[in-house]
């Protein structure tokens, strides 16, 4: 099991650093696009993100779990990374509203972006794993966490003028720094439920 935790954080932390690459692209070149150029384009982006994520997340698992359906793996990663950057971008949107709605559709919004991902893994996992049902949780929480890192590193660093090349840099630094913390405690998850007693998965 030492092996798979390994293999699954090695793979996952590079194949999630390259997937982010295209979002910390598009990012730093639509920031001044009309919305309705940028947003498609970063949305398109997570999908690409979502879906080199979804690749190296399968291949580990069908090492582990031949009966993983990796193009379903695949799928559902890639659209859950849609919908959490726009849950990311309704959240940042969220703003110009006042009142109450200023405080819980924030909160809201990203409740249900870190649990998206792992929510809609758990479609397919739950056919292959007993207690399949944590994977969402705790993969939120390691979203969370690895969202928080790339937030502490990133933010201090990044200021307006900043050269462009010096803004994607802190970006696929602190994006390698997240890469890890999420493939390192999803890995650490996935090897605890294979260690669990057999038995009949959810079908």
């Amino acid at each position: 099991m030492a092996t798979l935790l390994v293999r699954w954080t090695t793979a996952v932390t590079m194949a999630e650093s390259v997937g982010f690459l295209v979002p910390v692209a598009v990012g730093t070149t639509m920031v001044d696009r009309p919305w309705y150029v940028g947003l498609p384009a970063l949305l398109g982006a997570g999908a690409v993100e979502g879906a080199v994520l979804g690749w190296a997340q399968s291949v580990v698992l069908r090492g582990v779990l031949p009966g993983v359906r990796g193009h379903r793996w695949v799928m559902l990663t890639s659209g859950a990374a849609v919908v959490a950057y726009l849950l990311g971008t309704a959240s940042a949107l969220t703003a110009t509203t006042s009142g109450w709605m200023q405080v819980v559709l924030p909160i809201l919004c990203g409740l249900l972006l870190v649990l998206s991902i792992g929510a809609a893994q758990w479609l397919e996992l739950r056919h292959h794993v007993p207690h399949a049902a944590s994977w969402a949780p705790v993969t939120a929480v390691a979203w969370l966490l690895a969202l928080g890192a790339f937030l502490a590193i990133a933010t201090p660093l990044w200021h307006e003028g900043q050269r462009l090349w010096v803004t994607v840099l802190i970006g696929v630094g602190a994006g390698l720094v997240m890469a890890f913390v999420q493939a390192a405690l999803t890995g650490w998850w996935l090897v605890r439920l294979l260690s669990r007693p057999v038995e009949a998965a959810r079908r």
